[in-house]
């Protein structure tokens, strides 16, 4: 999608639940891990089949490995802590980087994808999720756009346009 268009797609992006999910993570965010609540409502804000398999995580497991990927600066690391998870997938472990982490983090999405020219659906690794963060955070920098504002734009030009 022409990056000139960004703002005018994300200001047309409406997701059930959107404006609630920041305001349960902002004080995962503070303090720098989630709780169990906050774990299982960002998880359900992404994919509710997953609740199931999410719901087997301890309390003390999802405080200690959020704790762990959300301080540490080795990249890698961040996100493979996440996928230690039951229930989370690379999707949901960059939704969890994306509203809680300090960095810059994409979610990584299917139509998010599409929108900057993936067609097919991806096998996630480690490589896509680092060059698609690398892509949208070069894309954030030229447009002065926030990566929240980016994902919108990106999962509503994919909803209005993907066949």
């Amino acid at each position: 999608m022409p990056e000139d268009e960004l703002a005018s797609w994300a200001a047309r992006y409406s997701y059930p639940g959107d404006s609630d999910i920041e305001q349960v993570v902002a004080p995962a965010r503070a303090r720098g891990y989630l709780v169990r609540r906050e774990f299982l409502a960002l998880c359900r804000w992404k994919t509710p089949r997953s609740q199931p398999r999410c719901r087997r995580n301890r309390d003390d497991y999802v405080r200690e490995v959020t704790r762990a990927a959300l301080s540490t600066k080795n990249e890698e690391l961040k996100i493979r802590a996440l996928l230690l998870l039951e229930g989370v997938s690379w999707p949901t472990a960059s939704v969890i980087l994306h509203f809680c982490d300090r960095g810059k983090y994409p979610i990584l999405d299917i139509r998010a994808l599409w929108s900057v020219g993936l067609r097919r659906v991806p096998h996630y690794t480690f490589p896509l999720w680092r060059d698609y963060t690398g892509f949208i955070r070069t894309v954030s920098a030229r447009t002065r756009l926030s990566m929240r504002t980016i994902d919108r734009a990106l999962w509503q030009y994919s909803k209005a346009r993907q066949t």
